[in-house]
């Protein structure tokens, strides 16, 4: 029993060292164009992003100037019997 243990780590061992990885077979220019292709993924998620939030800022800026005087008022932190 020891042995077959023995003789399966080693086969295991041998096993990892000849699996090559994607990395290993990938030629240099093609490893190139796929960072490449990363990067502008990063950027136009950022990108994306960015237009995202602007456009929430824009329609938050347009809901608040087409509020109702009501609204405003219910809004308002003064105490209005203060000034009757």
């Amino acid at each position: 029993m020891a042995k077959k243990k023995v003789q399966n780590k080693k086969a295991a061992k041998v096993q990892q060292e000849d699996r090559l990885s994607v990395l290993d077979h990938l030629d240099q220019h093609v490893l190139a164009k796929l960072k490449e292709k990363q990067q502008k993924l990063a950027l136009e998620a950022k990108r994306q992003q960015e237009l995202e939030e602007e456009r929430k800022r824009q329609e938050r800026k347009q809901r608040e100037k087409n509020k109702s005087f009501a609204e405003l008022l219910e809004e308002s932190n003064l105490d209005w019997k203060k000034f009757k």
